[in-house]
C-alpha cells in the first residue's frame, strides 16, 4: 500500500469533495435575501475547463489563473484586461504560484513550469504528482508534491536548489497543502505539523503540531493540513483536514490554540476571527485570540461550500451551485449573494484589492466588487 497509497487516498479526497456519498442530505434551500452590502460582477472570463481545486494568485493588482487543459493567463484585477496568455502543453494537476514576474504551474506529467511575462523560461520534473500551487518568492520556486518532499528551484533557470524530505506515513492526502512565505522563512505542512524550513538551504528552524491524529486506522488518522493558510501579523492560522482548526505565532514557532472539528476545505480570517465551514458545511468564527466560539450559521448546510476568505467586513464562500455567499463577519448574518454560471466554486476565492475572483469548476472567472 505504500507506493500506491498517494493514489488510493486521492480517490478519497475527490470523493470526500464531491460529496459522493449516496445517502448525502440535500442541500439547504437558499432563503431570500434581502441585500445588507452593495455588491456587483466587474467582470467576467472563461477558460477551459478547470477540473482541479485552483487558486488564483493575486499580485500587484494581477491575478494568475490557469486551467486544468493547459492555458495560464495574466489579468488586470479591475478590469480583467488580459496581459499575457501562455500554454503548457500539457494537462494541469496545480497552480498558480507568482511573484509578479515569474509563474509556476505543474502538470499531470510532474513538470513544473515557469512562465516569465508569458514566455515559457524553463521546465524540470519531480518524482511525485503535485496537488499543492507552487510558492514563487525570493527568486525561487518552491513546489511540494503528495509525498510531502518540498524541492526549491531557482526561478531564473531552473537549477535544483535543495529537496526537503523526511520519514512520513504510507498514506499522504492528495489534497493541495501548505506551502506559504512568513518573513524569511518557508511554511510548509507535513502530515499535521506545520514546518519552517530556512529557504536558502532547506533546513528545520521549527516544527509545530497543529492536530493530534485520532482514529482507529491510517485513513481516520489523516490530518495533512489543508492551503491555503491565512496570515494576519505574526498569527498563521490552517485546517488540519477532517481534524481541527488551529493557528500558530509564526515568529515563535509556537502553537497557538487547536480546535477539534471536522471540514476538508481551508479557512480564513481576519485580526479578531477566524472562519471555516465544517464536513456538513456548518459555519463557524473562533476568536482569534482564545479559540471561543463567536457564532454559527447552518444557513448553507450540504451546499459544498468552498474555502474562506475574509474581505474586509465579510467573509466569502462560494458553492456547488455557482452561488457566491457574503457573510457578516461580525455576526454571521447573510448581506449579499450573487450568481457566477451555476456551476460549483473550486478552490478559494482571492483578493486583490477591492476585487474579489471566483473560479468555477467549467472555467468560468467571475469578479465582484463588495462595497
Amino acid at each position: 500500500m505504500q507506493r500506491r497509497a498517494p493514489r488510493a487516498l486521492l480517490a478519497l479526497s475527490l470523493c470526500v469533495l464531491a460529496a459522493c456519498s449516496s445517502d448525502k442530505p440535500k442541500p439547504t434551500p437558499l432563503e431570500n435575501v434581502a441585500p445588507k452590502i452593495a455588491g456587483r460582477e466587474v467582470w467576467h472570463a472563461g477558460m477551459g475547463r478547470i477540473g482541479y481545486p485552483m487558486v488564483a494568485a493575486a499580485r500587484d493588482g494581477v491575478f494568475y489563473v490557469a486551467s486544468g487543459e493547459g492555458e495560464v493567463r495574466a489579468l488586470q484585477a479591475d478590469s480583467g484586461a488580459l496581459l499575457w496568455q501562455a500554454r503548457t502543453g500539457a494537462a494541469i494537476s496545480a497552480g498558480v504560484g507568482s511573484d509578479g514576474r515569474f509563474t509556476s504551474v505543474v502538470t499531470r506529467g510532474n513538470e513544473v513550469v515557469t512562465f516569465e511575462g508569458g514566455r515559457e523560461a524553463w521546465r524540470k520534473r519531480v518524482p511525485a504528482a503535485v496537488v499543492t500551487p507552487p510558492l514563487v518568492a525570493g527568486e525561487r520556486v518552491f513546489v511540494m508534491g503528495v509525498d510531502r518532499a518540498v524541492h526549491a528551484f531557482d526561478a531564473l533557470d531552473g537549477r535544483r536548489l535543495w529537496t526537503f524530505q523526511r520519514p512520513g506515513d504510507a498514506l499522504t492526502l492528495a489534497q493541495a497543502g501548505v506551502v506559504a512565505a512568513f518573513r524569511n522563512t518557508l511554511l510548509v505542512g507535513q502530515g499535521q505539523r506545520l514546518v519552517a524550513l530556512d529557504p536558502l538551504r532547506g533546513t528545520v528552524q521549527w516544527d509545530v503540531p497543529m492536530a493530534a491524529p485520532r482514529g482507529s486506522n491510517e485513513v481516520e488518522k489523516l490530518a495533512d493540513l489543508v492551503g491555503p493558510l491565512v496570515r494576519v501579523g505574526d498569527r498563521v492560522c490552517v485546517r488540519a483536514f477532517q481534524s481541527a482548526v488551529a493557528c500558530a505565532d509564526a515568529a515563535q514557532g509556537t502553537l497557538l490554540w487547536s480546535r477539534n472539528v471536522g471540514g476538508v476545505q481551508a479557512v480564513a480570517g481576519d485580526a479578531e476571527r477566524v472562519f471555516g465551514a465544517d464536513a456538513s458545511d456548518r459555519i463557524t468564527a473562533w476568536q482569534a485570540g482564545s479559540s471561543d466560539v463567536a457564532w454559527t450559521s447552518e444557513k448553507l448546510l450540504y451546499r459544498g461550500l468552498s474555502g474562506a476568505l475574509a474581505a474586509g467586513p465579510t467573509v466569502v464562500f462560494g458553492d456547488s451551485q455557482g452561488w457566491v455567499h457574503f457573510l457578516s463577519a461580525a455576526t454571521g448574518e447573510l448581506q449579499l449573494r450573487l450568481p457566477t454560471d451555476g456551476k460549483a466554486v473550486v478552490g478559494t476565492p482571492v483578493l486583490s484589492g477591492t476585487t474579489l475572483l471566483v473560479t468555477t469548476q467549467d472555467g468560468g472567472l467571475f469578479a465582484f466588487r463588495p462595497q
